[in-house]
């Protein structure tokens, strides 16, 4: 093959390929609200925030930030819910790493397996803020979950 069908050769995958790598990460966000209280629990809540996914293969990376808590904040776990705004079993996919006190960032990169990659596209995945004053036994704060 010559030297010039095989650039033109290079260039054409090059042009498939491009579009297909940037295609495979997805991404997803999520509003950072008041878990659900009763009327006792109104001081115990407060705050807002955002989140955002990157799915790139099973490699999920998320960012966000908060302000406003009761408290200061004392951890963030990835959740699985049983439908969009439902939350599940209470067993945590993942932590999150959490800085700041009532306003900070949160992060955390981990491996989803393709049962939670399903979960996640389906619309099942939230971010759960907790707070040295929460709603009891484990003082959540502010939930949101990851949509597309």
């Amino acid at each position: 093959m010559s030297r010039r069908y095989t650039g033109w050769l290079v260039a054409g995958l090059a042009a498939i390929a491009l579009p297909l790598a940037a295609a495979a990460e997805e991404t997803f966000t999520a509003r950072l609200s008041w878990v659900p209280i009763g009327g006792a629990e109104r001081n115990d809540v407060a705050g807002q925030g955002t989140a955002t996914a990157s799915l790139s293969g099973a490699k999920l990376s998320i960012e966000g930030r908060y302000d406003g808590l009761p408290a200061p904040a004392t951890g963030a776990k990835l959740h699985e819910g049983v439908a969009t705004g439902a939350r599940g079993r209470g067993l945590a996919i993942a932590e999150l790493h959490v800085t700041g006190g009532t306003s900070g960032t949160l992060t955390g990169d981990l491996r989803l397996d393709a049962e939670q990659i399903a979960a996640l596209k389906a619309g099942r995945l939230y971010v759960q803020i907790y707070s040295e004053k929460g709603v009891p036994p484990d003082h959540d704060t502010l939930w949101g979950w990851l949509l597309r």
